[in-house]
C-alpha cells in the first residue's frame, strides 16, 4: 500500500523533509530531558573545540562525536516513543528495546569521553 505522505517530489519535498526534521527536533527538545541535556553538552563542547589548539581534523572529530550522541539519544526517544505507542504494558520485548536505546546512548557517551581524552592527552 502506497503512503499518502509519499507523493511529494523534488524541493517540495525537501521543504516537507526539513519541516518535519524541525519538528522532530523541537518534539525531542520539549520532551526529553536527556536531549536537551545532550544539547547542553554540545552548547560547551563544541566551542571549546575551538578553544583548543588541536588541528582541523582533530577538531572536526571532536565536534563529530558530540553530534553522534545527538543523533544516537533522536533514534532512542523514537525507539521509545514507538514502544510506548504500542503499549505501556510492561513486556520483556519493550524492556530490551529501550535497554538496547539506552545502551546505544551509553556507548555514544563513551565514545565522546575515549576521543577527547585521546585527542587532548595523546
Amino acid at each position: 500500500m502506497l503512503s499518502p505522505f509519499k507523493g511529494q517530489t523534488g524541493f517540495k519535498r525537501v521543504l516537507n523533509a526539513a519541516g518535519y526534521s524541525l519538528d522532530g527536533l523541537m518534539a525531542a527538545f520539549k520532551g526529553e530531558a536527556a536531549f536537551r541535556q545532550l544539547v547542553l553538552l554540545n552548547v560547551l563542547l563544541i566551542p571549546l573545540s575551538f578553544l583548543l589548539d588541536v588541528s582541523r581534523g582533530e577538531r572536526a572529530l571532536l565536534i563529530t562525536v558530540c553530534l553522534l550522541a545527538l543523533i544516537v539519544e533522536l533514534l532512542n526517544s523514537a525507539v521509545e516513543a514507538a514502544i510506548d505507542r504500542i503499549s505501556l504494558d510492561l513486556h520483556p520485548l519493550s524492556k530490551n528495546a529501550k535497554d538496547m536505546g539506552s545502551a546505544a546512548q551509553f556507548v555514544a557517551l563513551s565514545i565522546i569521553a575515549v576521543v577527547w581524552a585521546v585527542v587532548l592527552l595523546g
